[in-house]
């Protein structure tokens, strides 16, 4: 009777450390988009996540049980697992009562995955049930294959499902004669400029935009089967990518006319392969080869990769960029104020038009964006004055960054929506504007393939430039960070790495105090800007 209870206690414990599992599984697989490059771009985080030093214990045992054959090595392996899994199933209630688990959005597609998985799970208990250690030994390891291989199955069906979407999307934008699409991409920027040129274009036409961070194929589909309307006059759409051939998939869907890049760097690097794949995708070459005759290709001429786009292209474009002392731009900038919650510019176009502008956005780096925008809108009949008209309803979180006034009086800066090489660089740059302490949190950048040495160490040279106190949430890439921090003159700063939010939150009111500057960069715990700012 002992035994049996032991048995099923530890059955109970096994099944809530299984689904915390599953749940990690499906979480990682939803952050991913459910897309296998990237999952194996990121496999090291998610292999971490999955296999706590602990679970290799009973592998260990296994393989070493033969040489206790004579000491009776089924005993020891029985009893070996038994404590291990007592173990690790107490340390996933221990997460869960702490809220530590790591769980997914529960869509439809989640639900049914994290069921599907849960009951493939079970019904193999029953077959196996003669031999419970070695099965649950075995599904401690094949866990995250058996989900993979039913995410993998269950993406069959999606994208026939997918490509019907694609069509009738297609078909629905062909009928709308009197639309103009504008198809943005870039590595960074897609998402501010597009919020800047649905403000502008606003005040002159009925505009539809892709909501949020929807990017994708199936998400601008979407977009247009349900929210596109007979009224609507133009279309902006953010197209982003993982490979080669995604942003051609895009354009033959919504069929710009207009197309823009806001600036290209490493970002997603390892999931292209090449820098080449790169620039065809988020780089704008399949942008620009999708444009009609009459279209038009607008670039920020104030990003290399752009710059080459642009002198490459044989289409009608434009280009951007901050001053045109180097470039012969059709739109420029001159005066340009950086203020803590704002910035304020004039915009100088070839034709001799010139406006102030003053827009509740931080950083330097919005100008680029804005002045993309202020371009096209200008272009498509909407004048100057009603384009600063509108820069009133421009919003810090059209931006992506929002300051807060935090615990104890220190200012937050919220840049947690996304993180790039550029916009790091950038965030920091205006972070230098603010007296008194200044510290930044942020995990290492992902997918960066092999530039990401490079790029970290020169994001910890400017963190050391500006930071008194630099907190790394993961170890990635660390020690590259720390080399560049080191490298610069602030000796007195301090790069440190911490992943617990209570305690990076203890660190930070303890170093700082009132008026002093916390920027939150990337991806950080939603706990750690909860604990800084309510």
């Amino acid at each position: 009777m002992f035994s049996e209870y032991i048995i099923y206690t530890l059955i109970f414990l096994w099944a809530i450390h299984s689904l915390q599992k599953i749940f990690y599984c499906i979480y990682f697989w939803q952050l991913k988009e459910y897309r296998l490059d990237r999952m194996t771009g990121d496999i090291k985080r998610f292999a971490k996540a999955l296999f706590p030093n602990m679970a290799i214990i009973p592998v260990i045992v296994l393989l070493l049980a033969p040489l206790f054959y004579k000491y009776n090595a089924v005993l020891i392996w029985d009893n070996a697992v038994l404590v291990i899994f007592y173990l690790l199933g107490l340390y996933s209630i221990f997460l869960l009562i702490k809220k530590g688990w790591n769980t997914p959005k529960f869509t439809k597609k989640a639900i049914f995955l994290c069921g599907l998985s849960a009951i493939i799970l079970g019904l193999c208990l029953l077959a196996f049930k003669n031999n419970l250690f070695l099965f649950i030994t075995i599904t401690e390891l094949a866990l995250p294959l058996a989900t993979l291989l039913i995410v993998e199955i269950f993406q069959i069906p999606t994208l026939l499902i997918k490509k019907s979407i694609y069509k009738k999307a297609k078909e629905k934008i062909t009928q709308s004669k009197n639309l103009t699409v504008i198809g943005i991409t870039g590595s960074y920027g897609k998402s501010s400029t597009k919020e800047f040129l649905y403000t502008f274009l606003s005040k002159k036409y009925k505009v539809l935009k892709t909501s949020g961070n929807t990017n994708t194929e199936i998400g601008i589909a979407k977009t247009i089967i349900t929210e596109l309307k007979p009224e609507h006059e133009i279309f902006i759409v953010e197209m982003a990518a993982y490979k080669k051939g995604e942003i051609e998939l895009l354009c033959d869907i919504a069929q710009p006319k207009i197309g823009v890049v806001t600036g290209v760097n490493e970002q997603h690097l390892a999931l292209f392969g090449s820098m080449k794949n790169l620039l065809m995708a988020e780089g704008g070459g399949e942008l620009s080869k999708s444009l009609p005759k009459d279209g038009t290709l607008y670039v920020n001429g104030d990003n290399k990769y752009c710059l080459y786009l642009y002198k490459n292209f044989a289409g009608q474009k434009k280009i951007y960029s901050l001053s045109n002392k180097m470039i012969d731009s059709d739109i420029w900038s001159d005066s340009i104020t950086v203020h803590k919650d704002s910035i304020s510019f004039l915009a100088i176009n070839k034709l001799g038009d010139l406006a102030h502008f003053g827009v509740n956005v931080l950083g330097k780096q919005n100008v680029q964006n804005l002045l993309g925008a202020i371009l096209i809108a200008s272009e498509l009949g909407v004048n100057f004055g009603d384009i600063s008209d509108a820069c009133k309803d421009i919003s810090q979180k059209s931006a992506g960054a929002t300051l807060k006034k935090g615990k104890h009086g220190i200012n937050i800066i919220d840049s947690s929506y996304s993180a790039n090489p550029d916009g790091v660089i950038a965030d920091l740059e205006y972070l230098s504007i603010f007296p008194g302490k200044k510290v930044i949190v942020m995990p290492c950048l992902i997918e960066l393939g092999t530039k990401s040495s490079e790029v970290h160490e020169k994001i910890g040279r400017k963190m050391g430039k500006v930071c008194d106190l630099a907190i790394i949430t993961n170890k990635d890439k660390f020690k590259e960070i720390e080399k560049g921090f080191r490298k610069t003159q602030r000796y007195k700063g301090k790069c440190v790495l911490c992943d617990k939010p209570q305690d990076i939150y203890s660190m930070i009111t303890l170093f700082c105090k009132e008026g002093d500057t916390v920027l939150l960069e990337g991806r950080i715990p939603a706990k750690l800007t909860k604990l800084l700012t309510e």
